[in-house]
């Protein structure tokens, strides 16, 4: 069979997959929080036909003589780029400026947090609610992580007697307790990586660490850092980050998979077509 049939299947598959690609991205353009994501390709492994050859006495070198075999997705990336900050006016509602994720931690309900005893997971979206005693969780009951006075990791509750509370952009959680009085319920912490690209996306806004996402941290666990200090993000109480996808580059990349997807279509009707002509040669 012709190599460029081959070629032209292998081409549909990658322009099918940057379809996916283009529609989820689509898809979530309203969701907050979520990153979008991109494909690269890559050509497939070449076929060499006659090798190159070295410059002699008499005559110049001969390059090398090779077919590619098509394209196939080199990368699927994901680009977490800032995204849009969208007022809402609501205190639990939390937005980041800058780099860092907000933590989030299941399997327990103490108000002390063992991190390496929890399951941790990572966002950048920052709807937050109280649940039934007061502690500060996401959409999926997932506790927020912060650090009580001493730096210790914790569950940050606000006492069922505040009258209000109200959360700076360094983290700090204060309340006005049944005296009128300020006090502080804790802080809200973040965790950085060199390499955001690198987590594993496994829902619900949320992300998973691996082993190549550069947390600052030692052995899966991260190392809580304060807003707003090491170049860390700055919470804006009261707001939201949107979705950093531009659905006029979406469209854009849409239009090209199609255009790509078609012209590998006709490839495989071409080398069809000259595959009819050999069959026709014996009549």
């Amino acid at each position: 069979m012709l190599r460029s049939m081959y070629s032209g299947i292998a081409g549909l598959k990658g322009f099918q997959t940057q379809l996916d690609v283009v529609g989820n991205n689509i898809a979530n353009v309203n969701t907050s929080g979520y990153k979008k994501s991109r494909v690269a390709f890559q050509d497939m492994m070449s076929q060499t036909i006659a090798g190159a050859s070295a410059p002699t006495d008499i005559r110049g070198g001969i390059n090398a003589q090779q077919v590619g075999l098509g394209s196939q997705i080199g990368a699927i990336d994901v680009i977490h780029t800032q995204g849009n900050r969208q007022t809402t006016n609501r205190t639990l509602d939390l937005a980041l400026e800058g780099d860092g994720m907000f933590i989030f931690a299941s399997g327990t309900n103490d108000v002390a947090i063992d991190l390496a005893d929890v399951n941790l997971s990572y966002t950048r979206a920052g709807n937050m609610y109280l649940d039934d005693a007061n502690r500060i969780v996401n959409a999926n009951g997932e506790y927020l992580v912060g650090a009580d006075a001493d730096g210790n990791p914790t569950v940050i509750t606000i006492p069922p007697t505040a009258s209000s509370f109200s959360i700076q952009g360094n983290g700090v959680v204060n309340y006005i307790d049944e005296n009128n009085q300020t006090q502080v319920a804790g802080q809200i912490m973040l965790a950085k990586f060199s390499n955001p690209g690198g987590l594993e996306a496994i829902g619900a806004n949320m992300y998973r660490s691996t082993v190549n996402d550069g947390m600052i941290g030692t052995n899966g666990i991260p190392t809580l850092i304060t807003p707003e200090s090491d170049g860390s993000a700055s919470i804006v109480s009261g707001a939201l980050e949107m979705s950093n996808v531009d659905l006029a580059e979406e469209f854009t990349d849409m239009i090209v998979a199609q255009r790509g997807f078609q012209a590998n279509t006709r490839i495989i009707t071409t080398s069809d077509e000259i595959l009819q002509e050999l069959v026709n040669l014996k009549r």
